[in-house]
């Protein structure tokens, strides 16, 4: 969470007028995993971050968001799990599938666009109803 504080600090030293920060945390913070403690936590202090930061970089007309992606069908999802633990969590949403990198990505470039200009401090869980 430091490292985003951190990036935050640095890059509105830079922005102009119209920018756009788009943090990352995680759906976890909306489910309860064992072992997941420090994970969702910290990704939770990105989510306030996110939040708070709205107010202070509003009058600067930059935009702050965070993306919550849910299980998507990468190497650090996949990795140490069966194919029968990827398909339990897929059919914990309402699509029944594993999440894929362009339904994150598409998201994070409509925050990145000027049709967003209207949505900061705002988390989008981006997960299927994953929650």
């Amino acid at each position: 969470m430091k490292g985003t504080f951190f990036a935050i600090q640095q890059a509105v030293k830079h922005m102009g007028e119209g920018g756009r920060i788009i943090n990352f945390s995680t759906s976890v913070t909306g489910q309860i995993f064992p072992a997941y403690s420090s994970y969702a936590g910290s990704k939770g202090a990105v989510e306030q971050f996110t939040r708070q930061l709205a107010k202070e970089l509003g009058p600067k007309g930059i935009t702050i968001n965070a993306v919550s992606p849910g299980p998507v069908t990468t190497e650090l999802f996949t990795v140490g799990k069966t194919e029968e633990q990827v398909k339990t969590i897929g059919s914990m949403n309402a699509f029944g599938r594993i999440g894929e990198p362009e339904d994150i990505s598409e998201v994070v470039l409509f925050l990145a666009s000027e049709q967003s200009r209207w949505v900061t401090g705002q988390t989008l869980r981006v997960n299927g109803g994953f929650i």
